[in-house]
């Protein structure tokens, strides 16, 4: 399992450790609004811990936890998987932020380096994002990594706009290190 580091953030896979910070985060309305339109009950993010724990085993990827430096605190949570949690699919990134953490830029943050796992470390050929059609924040996001909006289409059970870059797009919007 692969911890990843920004200036403000270290993101850890997730594990149990994290339930309370995940839970604190998933239970708010706002957080879910365009995720599941429904708070997160304590048994939900168990389970969603439990998955993620046997994906990271299975594949050597999946979801993090994203710890503020500053305060230690969980300030959100983002993956790489498979789109629709389908392999053959292709790879997804994603984020979520706790509500204290909002308009900060640590979505872009956690989501450039997690891009660069997937690409660098993981050798993916494309990295795609969905979101709900009324998510504004998170297709800035998704614009400042440099994906382009491919259109709407049904995931996860709900019409979603995709979002998508190559490999060599990445390579080619990024300075040479």
């Amino acid at each position: 399992m692969t911890t990843l580091n920004t200036p403000r953030l270290r993101l850890e896979p997730i594990t149990d450790v994290h339930f309370e910070g995940l839970q604190a985060m998933n239970r708010l309305p706002e957080v879910m609004r365009y995720i599941s339109g429904a708070p997160e009950t304590p048994e939900q993010t168990r389970e969603m811990i439990e998955r993620v724990k046997a994906r990271w085993a299975e594949w050597g990827f999946s979801w993090w936890a994203f710890i503020h430096l500053a305060s230690g605190r969980i300030a959100g949570a983002g993956c790489i998987q498979y789109l629709d949690r389908l392999p053959g699919n292709p790879h997804e990134i994603g984020w979520r932020l706790h509500p204290d953490f909002w308009r900060q830029g640590f979505a872009s943050e956690a989501a450039e380096v997690m891009a660069s796992f997937a690409f660098d470390t993981l050798q993916v050929p494309e990295l795609v994002a969905v979101r709900h059609p009324d998510n504004r924040d998170s297709a800035k996001v998704m614009e400042r990594l440099g994906m382009q909006e491919r259109g709407p289409g049904t995931w996860y059970g709900a019409e979603l706009v995709l979002h998508g870059i190559s490999a060599a797009q990445w390579r080619a919007r990024r300075p040479l290190r």
